[in-house]
């Protein structure tokens, strides 16, 4: 949210919120919003704004809240939540809502946005609390819910409403037990079967040996079902479960689905081609915080329900295979007019005896950093027109990522930081024709497209991203968009191979500069770094994504651990010396793609000491911007910090004996700056005034070597003056007279007495002042510093 390149619009109101419900028109234009207390109609034609078009509110009255009140639920609770809102026809939506738990449904006009006058009871078709899950699809005008019918949601059911003419209202018999504490999903309509799907978790009650036991559900009722003439009247007579099994091999399931959606097949394949993709979590402890993607076929579906059924055995309440002939078969449609024997058969055989198990018999993709919470799939069509399956995962702390399934497994994208701070997610809502995905939230709602090819600046990033709605366009030279009207765009989803999918595009000369180019007569040129001896040396490298690694060189020698700490974030750090002054380069390394992200140039500062200044300033402090947002391809926004520096500048700065303080520089390279590799190996940097700037030669140590010989020389010297000073003091004392005999104060002490009576007049004698004035310099230089002049202990002069 407000990042460069990030086309996210968000809207929110004051009194706006929990948009729990989202209903999309099919042209794309107008999203339908049910919130608390409100129904909101969005105008989401515009590009970069989302606007209000209407509002309808909807709340209990005083008396409603106060018998909610009354009945020991929370104020935060009363309101009216919208949990159903579909379209019943062209003209007009169907909705319900929570509404003070006391549930009610209306009728709206989806032009206008007004209400009818009469709302009904609705009960079975919306829960009580709005904290519990709940589904609902309308199919010819007619309404399938799963929910729960009571106002301490003991009762789930799933049934039908609004029927017409012969046909009838139909639910579950509550006496059977077919569901078990169910928790309600989504529901699925397929069209050539005419069957509703309806996916949910509940208690397995066939795992006797584990107490609640959760595993996950697809159930079916078919349309055409009227109910029994005399058995199951006004029941269903097609409805039948089965377990869906997340699984990979002989590990533990991830047996609690979190969320599902439908792919319907490909444009001329069969109709049994529908996939669904669920969100699975698990109730053991060895997978703790992980999720996993499972895909099932509709194939698979069908083939379960049209198997063999178990059979409960009501007296001892254990589920058991049935080894009987079958006298019908559960699930199948038309049942409504079988016999009484039929009927009473299928009405104890609803749980399908096999499993539906995942594609492929394996996890499609799994987390183990991330919990998933919402999903919507799309197919998406390639440059190379092959077919490709996108996944939207939002996690709870409220990023969204983009993967593709590839032959070689799932492949991130990217990661989209949608909220900060994370907030609870309710609904997530796909617009294919408008390449746009809506997320619910508690405050508002956020819009973020599909895809967002202006993101990658270089044919190289563009085809590492491989993300098939874009693709390089070599005529424009950016980062497009697929389309049916474009063609020869490079691209490689599957391998992500660069130097196949732009070779015929001159890549820039950034991504040109290797380390096996530089010429060996002179050093290139490279961001310069100025800095001091024994001063520690920090330098950054942006990493391309955050698939890259990152890899530090330098010219003609190598990186020793002993002298250079890589850091976490790929930055270098070392204390600069006459062996680390020098070039630097920084690398990125992707797919087998290597690519020069920054250069820097390492060199000593002038030497204020040897200059002779006309007069002296004080100290010059220079402030740079504090922080820089890249937009860079990846699964983050790279955000690089460029600190203060304080610098001494040698014509402002008195000559000082003191000691210098350490001071740490940090220097990151400038991205307005680019560099030149000509044929004939000489190396220039260009600034953005197209000011050349000259190779930097390769730097030079005389200075140091003469100041050292001469600081050699005067401790010598020193040397030769204290020792020559001692001898002649020596002497003296050797030739001088004695002065008499001890008075009567020293006569009276004892030889131990005066022996420490010399010793402690020695000390006084330097009491508090130490030779050569103050305390000793090889005390200080020994010595550990204080860490608020960021200095290093043992720094020499």
């Amino acid at each position: 949210m407000g990042s460069p390149g990030r086309r996210l619009s968000f809207f929110s109101s004051h009194d706006v919120g929990n948009t729990t419900t989202l209903l999309l028109s099919e042209d794309g234009e107008r999203l339908y919003v049910g919130a608390r207390d409100a129904v909101l109609a969005l105008d989401v034609s515009h590009k970069d704004t989302v606007l209000l078009k209407s509002k309808l509110d909807w709340s209990p009255s005083e008396k409603d809240l106060e018998e909610c009140s009354m009945k020991g639920k929370k104020m935060a609770d009363c309101p009216n939540f919208i949990r159903v809102l579909q379209f019943l026809n062209s003209t007009h939506m169907y909705a319900c809502g929570t509404f003070a738990f006391s549930p009610r449904c209306t009728y709206i006009n989806s032009e206008t946005l007004t209400m009818s006058l009469n709302t009904v009871e609705g009960r079975g078709r919306c829960p009580y609390d709005p904290y519990q899950r709940n589904t609902a699809i309308i199919v010819d005008g007619e309404l399938y819910t799963g929910t729960v019918a009571d106002y301490r949601g003991n009762r789930p059911v799933i049934s039908r409403h609004l029927s017409e003419g012969s046909r009838v209202d139909l639910k579950l018999d509550d006496t059977l037990g077919w569901l078990e504490d169910p928790t309600f999903i989504s529901s699925s309509f397929i069209p050539h079967e005419e069957k509703i799907y309806f996916f949910f978790s509940e208690v397995g009650r066939e795992f006797n040996f584990i107490d609640k036991f959760i595993v996950s559900r697809v159930s079916q009722i078919c349309m055409s079902d009227v109910g029994g003439q005399r058995t199951l009247q006004r029941r269903w007579t097609t409805f039948a479960k089965a377990q869906l099994l997340c699984q990979a091999g002989s590990e533990l399931p991830y047996n609690v689905i979190q969320d599902i959606d439908m792919l319907p097949p490909a444009e001329g394949a069969p109709a049994d081609d529908t996939l669904f993709y669920g969100i699975f979590t698990s109730q053991w402890a060895v997978n703790s915080g992980r999720s996993a993607v499972c895909s099932f076929s509709l194939t698979e579906i069908k083939s379960v329900f049209s198997g063999n059924y178990k059979v409960l055995n009501r007296d001892r309440l254990q589920w058991s295979a049935r080894v009987q002939d079958k006298v019908a078969n559960p699930g199948e449609c038309g049942l409504h007019n079988a016999s009484d024997n039929a009927l009473r058969f299928v009405k104890e055989n609803f749980l399908a005896e096999d499993s539906v198990r995942p594609v492929g018999r394996g996890l499609t993709l799994v987390s183990a950093e991330h919990t998933y919470s919402h999903l919507t799939v799309q197919r998406v069509q390639a440059a190379n027109k092959k077919l490709y399956t996108v996944l939207f995962l939002l996690t709870e702390a409220g990023h969204l990522h983009k993967a593709v399934l590839l032959q070689s497994g799932p492949y991130i994208i990217e990661e989209v930081q949608v909220f900060k701070p994370p907030q609870p997610i309710r609904s997530l809502k796909l617009s294919i024709p408008k390449g746009m995905i809506y997320v619910g939230t508690s405050e508002g709602v956020v819009r973020i497209p599909t895809a967002n090819c202006s993101y990658y600046w270089t044919c190289a990033q563009c085809v590492l991203s491989q993300d098939p709605f874009c693709g390089w366009d070599p005529v424009s030279r950016a980062c497009v968009e697929v389309s049916d009207t474009q063609t020869a765009l490079s691209q490689d989803i599957d391998g992500g191979n660069v130097e196949e999918a732009c070779n015929s595009i001159t890549l820039t000369h950034r991504t040109k500069f290797e380390p096996s180019k530089l010429p060996t007569a002179s050093c290139p040129a490279g961001e310069p770094v100025s800095v001091s001896l024994n001063e520690v040396v920090r330098l950054h490298c942006p990493a391309a994504s955050q698939l890259s690694k990152q890899l530090w060189v330098r010219p003609n020698s190598r990186l020793s651990s002993d002298l250079y700490l890589h850091l976490e974030d790929g930055s270098i750090s070392f204390v600069a010396t006459p062996a680390t002054l020098g070039h630097y380069l920084c690398l990125s390394t992707e797919n087998g793609y290597r690519q020069t992200m920054a250069i820097y140039h390492v060199k000593q500062k002038n030497n204020p000491m040897a200059q002779t200044p006309p007069d002296y300033a004080h100290l010059h402090t220079r402030a740079q911007p504090t922080t820089q947002t890249v937009a860079r391809p990846g699964l983050h926004t790279s955000v690089r910090v460029v600190p203060k520096t304080t610098e001494l500048r040698p014509a402002e700065t008195k000559p000082s004996l003191s000691i210098r303080n350490t001071q740490v520089t940090t220097r990151q390279l400038d991205k307005n700056l680019t560099f030149q590799v000509k044929e004939s190996g000489n190396t220039e940097a260009e600034f953005p005034d197209g000011k050349p700037l000259l190779a930097a030669r390769c730097p030079s140590y005389l200075k140091e070597l003469v100041v050292v010989s001469v600081l050699l020389v005067l401790c010598l010297s020193l040397l030769i003056t204290i020792t020559l000073y001692v001898l002649r003091q020596h002497c003296q004392r050797r030739t001088a007279p004695a002065t008499g005999a001890p008075s009567r104060d020293s006569d009276r002490r004892t030889p131990e007495e005066q022996e420490a009576l010399g010793e402690n007049q020695f000390v006084n004698k330097y009491n508090g002042q130490a030779p050569l004035g103050g305390h000793a310099h090889g005390l200080i230089c020994n010595g550990n510093l204080t860490a608020s002049t960021q200095n290093l202990p043992n720094t020499p002069f």
